[in-house]
């Protein structure tokens, strides 16, 4: 038992580490295109963090709609917009806003570890209740479902207008 609580960990701090890299790509990434595939792993990292929790439906929800979906939405954004696709330096900002980016970055990194430290400090989470699948599933379909129903048009509608936007020749 113990074992596994050790590879559980190790494999948590992989794929954490993993994200973290993946999520300093998506926004230091000059080429577009590359951004967007990182951004693929970060959030198939984020599946794969679901899956250590044994939050299966919600892993799989993870890699359908923002694997399967999302990140094919911005593939099809910046293909039809015709973005350039190799290295560009308009991408890059200059030294002073990614000072202050960092700077904020930072800011708001230990003031989230302060306002979990202070609102659970040093509280144990193994005896709470584990939702079933089906109990996530009817939510997600019961309670949010308008939500979800608008996104999705949401979406739909601003790929439509990627595909007016590019071909307006």
């Amino acid at each position: 038992m113990l074992a596994l609580l050790v590879a559980q960990n190790i494999a948590f701090y992989v794929i954490a580490a993993l994200i973290v890299f993946g999520a300093i790509r998506v926004v230091t990434c000059k080429n577009l295109m590359h951004a967007a595939l990182w951004l693929v792993v970060v959030l198939a990292g984020v599946a794969a963090q679901y899956i250590l929790l044994a939050a299966e439906f919600v892993a799989v929800t993870q890699v359908l709609v923002y694997l399967g979906a999302i990140i094919v939405l911005f593939l099809f954004g910046i293909m039809l917009t015709r973005a350039k696709t190799g290295t560009d330096e308009d991408l890059d900002n200059g030294k002073i806003p990614k000072i202050g980016a960092g700077v904020i970055g930072v800011a708001m990194l230990g003031l989230l570890g302060y306002s979990l430290w202070d609102g659970f400090g040093d509280r144990e989470f193994g005896d709470l209740l584990v939702q079933r699948t089906a109990q996530v599933s009817d939510s997600i379909f019961s309670t949010y479902l308008l939500p979800f129903e608008v996104i999705s048009v949401l979406l739909l509608a601003a790929l439509i207008g990627a595909i007016v936007l590019a071909r307006r020749d």
